[in-house]
């Protein structure tokens, strides 16, 4: 999961440095932000001794995910990014909010009958 989020930023990055200078501080800094949010609350949680804390940062991890898909999306309709390249970070984040949403069900599962 998290070398998916980490690949995911990294290629955020690189795409995201080709958006207008108009979108400088507009949707290439919020992508930015959503890829690292994601990714850094994954390490964070997973730092974390408790159960509760963990799943508090893959709930926080989760919704970045699904914040930098639709701002890849947005990229896209935009034309800042070519369509290949937004499908594909669309499908790097839908993947990993659909992994991060799996994780946080089996700690779930784990804690109700631990």
């Amino acid at each position: 999961m998290f070398v998916l989020a980490d690949r995911l930023v990294l290629e955020t990055y690189r795409i995201s440095s080709g958006f207008p200078a108009s979108a400088r501080y507009g949707l290439q800094a919020q992508i930015r932000r959503a890829a690292i949010s994601a990714a850094a609350n994954i390490v964070e949680g997973s730092a974390r001794q408790g159960t509760r804390e963990w799943l508090n940062f893959l709930n926080i991890a989760s919704g970045s995910a699904i914040e930098a898909y639709y701002l890849a999306h947005v990229a896209g309709r935009l034309g800042f990014v070519e369509a290949q390249e937004a499908t594909g970070l669309e499908q790097g984040y839908s993947e990993l909010a659909a992994s991060l949403r799996s994780m946080s069900q089996t700690l779930r599962d784990r804690a109700r009958d631990g």
